[in-house]
C-alpha cells in the first residue's frame, strides 16, 4: 500500500468503514459508534525520524489493547523543526512522509484518526506562523494573530493547505484547535464549506471551548465564569453550521475556576456535559464529542484524576445506553515510556497506573456491549 509515496509492507491490510453521521449519533457499518480515545498530538512529529518512530506503533498498538477507537492528533506542523509546511504551500516530503506512516500505523491497528489542521497556540505554528508568512511577504493586513480569520490572503493560505491533505482511513477533520472570537463565524463556514467542497467522506468539526456567547442564557448558568462569555464565543452559533458536522467541547475545570473544591469540579463537570449533550439533542440535533478533557496532576492526586475520567466516561456510557448525542470522550493526553519532553500536566503513560489502564478498558467494554461487539473488538474482548 502507498500512501504519498511512502510504501509499507502489512501481511493484511484491514479495511475500515467510513465513520458517518445520522442526526445526533456517529454511524459506523450501520451500528451507532461511540468513541472511547484519546489524544496523542506529537505523533507526526515523532514519525520523522527513524528512531522515535516505534514510539507511534507502541501508543498506537496500545490503545487498540485497550479497545479505544480514535486518536486525536496533530496533522499540522508550520515553520520550525521538522515542519510539515515550511512556507505557504511548500511542504517537507519527510514531514509528509511521517504523516502517512501515522496514518498507515493507525489503519494496521484499527484506529481511527481526528486530525487537527492548525493550532490557535503558537506552538507548532499555527495561526501565528501564518500570520507572520503573510507578513514577511508583505501581503498582511495585521501583525495581529486573530488576522488568520480575516485576513484574504490567509485564508487563501489555509485553503491551499487543506487541499494537500490526503486523509485516508481518517474520522474526522478538526479545522482547528483554539477558542473562537467574534469573527470565527465567517471563517468556520468558508473552511468548513471549501473542506466538504474537496471531501465529501469525512466528517468536519471545528475545535471549540463550549463556551456559550454572551446572548445565551446558558452564559450565565453553565459558563464556568463570567470571563468564559466575553471571548468572543459562541458555542452554538458555531455549531450549528450546516457543514461542522460534530461539536467539540473541551473539559478543563481545573484550568477554569481559580477556586473550587474537587468536589465543585466534579458537579461542574457533570452540569457542563449535560448540557451540551442537551443541546446536542434538542438545538444543534447532532453528535457532542468531548474531544479534549483532562484533570492536572499539579494540584490532584492520581485518585482524584481516575475520580474525574471515570465521571466523564460514565455520562458517556449513559449517553449511550439511551441513544443520545454525547457521541464520546477524548482524554488529553497518552504517551509511551521516555517522552518527558512531550508530556504536560495532564499527561499519562497508560501502562505506569493499573487503575488508570483498567478504567479505560472497562469503558471500551461498556461501549462495545452497547453498540454489539465487531471483528475489531478482538484485541481486547478477553479482558472485559
Amino acid at each position: 500500500m502507498s500512501f504519498g509515496g511512502l510504501k509499507f509492507s502489512f501481511e493484511e491490510e484491514p479495511e475500515l468503514s467510513f465513520v458517518e453521521r445520522n442526526g445526533t449519533q456517529f454511524m459506523l457499518d450501520g451500528k451507532a459508534f461511540y468513541v472511547n480515545g484519546w489524544n496523542s498530538y506529537w505523533l507526526m512529529f515523532q514519525s520523522v525520524d527513524v528512531y522515535s518512530r516505534p514510539r507511534v506503533r507502541e501508543m498506537l498498538k496500545t490503545g487498540a489493547k485497550m479497545g479505544l477507537t480514535v486518536c486525536r492528533t496533530w496533522a499540522f506542523n508550520d515553520g520550525g523543526y521538522n515542519a510539515l509546511q515550511t512556507s505557504p504551500g511548500h511542504f517537507d516530503e519527510q514531514a509528509f512522509k511521517a504523516l502517512d506512516y501515522v496514518i498507515a500505523e493507525a489503519r494496521q491497528h484499527g484506529i481511527r484518526l481526528l486530525l487537527s489542521l492548525v493550532n490557535n497556540l503558537q506552538p507548532f505554528g499555527g495561526k501565528t506562523q501564518y500570520v507572520k508568512w503573510a507578513w514577511q511577504e508583505g501581503v498582511g493586513l495585521s501583525s495581529s494573530n486573530d488576522s488568520f480569520f480575516f485576513d484574504p490572503s490567509i485564508r487563501t493560505y489555509f485553503k491551499n493547505y487543506i487541499k494537500h491533505k490526503q486523509l485516508p482511513s481518517v474520522c474526522h477533520v478538526d479545522s482547528g484547535n483554539f477558542s473562537d472570537k467574534t469573527f470565527l463565524l465567517e471563517w468556520i463556514e468558508e473552511m468548513s464549506t471549501f473542506t466538504k467542497m474537496i471531501d465529501k467522506n469525512h466528517l468536519v468539526t471545528v475545535g471549540l471551548e463550549g463556551f456559550y456567547g454572551p446572548h445565551d442564557p446558558k452564559s450565565s448558568t453553565v459558563n464556568p465564569e463570567f470571563w468564559a462569555s466575553r471571548l468572543g464565543s459562541d458555542y452554538i452559533r458555531n455549531s450549528k453550521i450546516s457543514n461542522i458536522d460534530f461539536t467539540s467541547v473541551h473539559i478543563y475545570a481545573d484550568q477554569w475556576f481559580r477556586e473550587q473544591t474537587f468536589e465543585d469540579l466534579l458537579k461542574f463537570v457533570s452540569k457542563w456535559m449535560l448540557s451540551h449533550i442537551e443541546d446536542g439533542d434538542k438545538v444543534l440535533k447532532k453528535p457532542v464529542l468531548f474531544s479534549e478533557y483532562g484533570l492536572s496532576d499539579q494540584n490532584f492526586s492520581m485518585s482524584d484524576r481516575e475520580k474525574m475520567h471515570k465521571t466523564i466516561l460514565d455520562i458517556i456510557y449513559k449517553s449511550a445506553k439511551k441513544n443520545r448525542s454525547g457521541a464520546g470522550a477524548l482524554v488529553w493526553q497518552f504517551l509511551v515510556g521516555g517522552m518527558q519532553e512531550f508530556s504536560d500536566e495532564y499527561g499519562m503513560v497508560p501502562g505506569e497506573s493499573s487503575s488508570t489502564h483498567s478504567l479505560f478498558i472497562e469503558h471500551s467494554c461498556r461501549l462495545a456491549k452497547v453498540k454489539g461487539w465487531t471483528q475489531q473488538d478482538v484485541s481486547f474482548k478477553q479482558l472485559c
